[in-house]
């Protein structure tokens, strides 16, 4: 699916703004078809935004089922013949739209763009009423899961994932027309040959018209450098300036569908890095050099706003992650927006891109109570071969819309799942040779948790990379860091047994800022300290760890009615406003005197 975009022959709109808005806790909405006309006794909302913190409304801010947005939207007169087209760059986690009384679209999956041709149903020129669903309910078949009750106060939604279930629309929506024959696809994948880049692209074109494929490939500063054409093949490019890490620079493939006089019926540019990705034995090679990943997990996530897109937000983040000499982040627990992969790609930032498959594990959710799990993880009546279907669908849209970003090299396909069972082998397996088939020049991956230890887990095996979150020191071993470091030590020795790279995903210690002691506590910024610190001597001890990735980049949101976080996860080494706690100063300390 192609990115909205400017061109000689393609124009888009974004439908950002403020549309109206209601609550519909009671789901007569549907029953009462209120897509026919406009929306009764609405409330402002802006798009993109998570609703829940925009109003002074606990019923919003907690509430489980459908809401309704609405707005009027004017088709551009010049669009006439062409083709038009309506995107959602993003819907959480369901969504189903109609112009005018028309259903045009439908789409589960909260982190990924859907889109649908409206041509015959708009006229250039003229207005018309948009309307969508959205709805945030989770069961054991989607991805993530989760179970919605009935309770004395409502319906109340359980999840296993520990941030807020934000909803709404939190990305842009877009109008788009094209060429009635137009490129429908790109796809790109690059290698080398000495100084010779080889660029390997294959393009989709739709429509009845014939035509040709001419693709051009241009440097950072439009000059051309090479071309060819056909749909498919390879270009190559002499002298090539390769992407590397900190190092971000983009070449563009001007594709173009040509008519039988070679006039140029449709044109895209698809921006791309020349780089290559490969797992050597413990080694993580970009370029061929062996590549060490300093950063964090993140979250979308700010006050008010929740997880609605924001390009001030977004450039501050990354100017902090320079600042702290960060070179990478996994994009936890979800598919970012598309702007986050291209603002990455550009200032040559490494990503873990990750499906938005968290909370798979009914042991951690019950463990975290200290009740057990409830229910048994993969069974019939609970997470089983339906979900395993939605669990590939979000694997094909999550690299089908990722795959040409440089940025992005290795995919997560689900974090801390059960993975000590053979029914969690039977799950998995599928999903990795999925993704393999998919992409097989990225590595695959998924994120083990601490109750599938080296010998237990049944999953890693199938993975490229080790991915493992451990919290040595805060969840076992609390206040007793020597205890931690010897345990730590001894399990990770072992996973380096396997003689493949290690990334220690997740490891922090919840701190309130401003909390000093005069001896490291826990939750002091004191305790903080001491635990990164303790991690680092062991991870340095191990030399198939490449990879350390702080639990959190920045303080967030989580389930407000859970009993064990204060005002949410404060394992952030920045506030939720993006100020330093006295961590992110050792981080700074750390990563500007260590290798990448």
């Amino acid at each position: 699916m192609l990115r909205p975009t400017e061109t000689a022959t393609r124009e888009s709109k974004r439908l950002d703004g403020i549309w109206d808005f209601v609550l519909d806790p009671e789901g007569r909405g549907r029953r009462e078809q209120w897509w026919q006309a406009a929306l009764e006794a609405p409330v402002q909302m802006p798009v993109p935004a998570s609703y829940n913190d925009i109003l002074v409304d606990t019923g919003l801010k907690d509430h489980v089922g459908d809401v309704w947005y609405q707005t009027t939207i004017r088709v551009p007169r010049g669009w006439t013949g062409e083709r038009i087209v309506l995107r959602f760059d993003s819907a959480t986690h369901a969504a189903v739209a109609w112009v005018d009384g028309h259903q045009v679209a439908e789409h589960a999956g909260g982190y990924t763009p859907f889109e649908t041709d409206v041509t015959d149903l708009v006229v250039p020129g003229s207005e018309h009423r948009l309307t969508v669903v959205v709805n945030n309910e989770l069961n054991w078949q989607t991805i993530p899961p989760g179970i919605v009750t009935d309770t004395a106060r409502g319906r109340s939604q359980r999840y296993f994932h520990d941030f807020f279930n934000y909803a709404g629309l939190h990305r842009s929506v877009w109008l788009r027309s094209t060429p009635q024959t137009r490129i429908e696809d790109v796809t790109i994948t690059t290698d080398r040959r000495g100084t010779t880049g080889l660029v390997g692209y294959a393009v989709l074109v739709e429509g009845s018209a014939a035509g040709s494929v001419r693709v051009v490939i241009e440097d950072e500063v439009g000059t051309e450098v090479a071309s060819v054409t056909g749909a498919s093949g390879t270009v190559e490019i002499e002298n090539v300036h390769l992407w590397q890490p900190g190092q971000g620079y983009l070449y563009q493939a001007r594709v173009e569908v040509l008519d039988g006089e070679g006039s140029v019926i449709d044109v895209y540019r698809q921006p791309f890095g020349v780089r290559t990705v490969e797992v050597r034995g413990q080694e993580f090679l970009i370029n061929g050099e062996p590549f060490y990943f300093k950063g964090f997990g993140m979250h979308e996530d700010q006050a008010v706003r929740g997880k609605g897109r924001d390009d001030a937000l977004m450039v501050h983040e990354f100017a902090l992650l320079d600042w702290i000499g960060a070179n990478s982040f996994r994009t936890s627990h979800y598919p970012y927006a598309d702007e986050v992969y291209d603002f990455a790609d550009r200032q040559g930032i490494v990503v873990i891109d990750e499906v938005a498959a968290v909370g798979l594990n009914t042991g951690i959710d019950g463990g975290m109570f200290g009740m057990g799990p409830k229910h048994p993880t993969f069974s019939p009546q609970t997470i089983n071969d339906v979900t395993q279907e939605v669990h590939k669908q979000a694997i094909r849209e999550l690299v089908a819309r990722d795959k040409n970003h440089p940025s992005v090299v290795l995919w997560s396909i689900a974090n801390e799942p059960e993975s000590d069972t053979d029914a969690s082998r039977r799950y998995f397996e599928p999903l990795f040779e999925l993704t393999r088939e998919l992409d097989p020049s990225r590595p695959v991956g998924f994120v083990n948790v601490m109750l599938a230890p080296h010998g237990k887990c049944q999953v890693s095996e199938l993975a490229d990379v080790l991915m493992l979150n451990r919290y040595y020191g805060w969840y076992v071993h609390t206040d007793d860091l020597e205890s931690a470091e010897e345990a730590w030590g001894e399990e990770l020795a072992a996973w380096a047994g396997e003689n493949k790279p290690i990334i220690i995903t997740e490891y922090g210690a919840d701190t309130v800022t401003g909390l000093h002691t005069t001896v490291p506590v826990p939750y002091s910024e004191e305790y903080q300290a001491a635990y990164l610190e303790m991690n680092h001597r062991v991870f340095d001890s191990v030399p198939a760890v490449i990879g350390e990735h702080v639990w959190n980049f920045a303080d967030f949101a989580t389930n407000t009615r859970s009993i064990i976080r204060v005002d949410g996860n404060k394992k952030g080494v920045f506030t939720r406003d993006r100020r330093p706690k006295a961590a992110a100063h050792l981080l700074r300390k750390r990563w500007s005197t260590k290798n990448s």
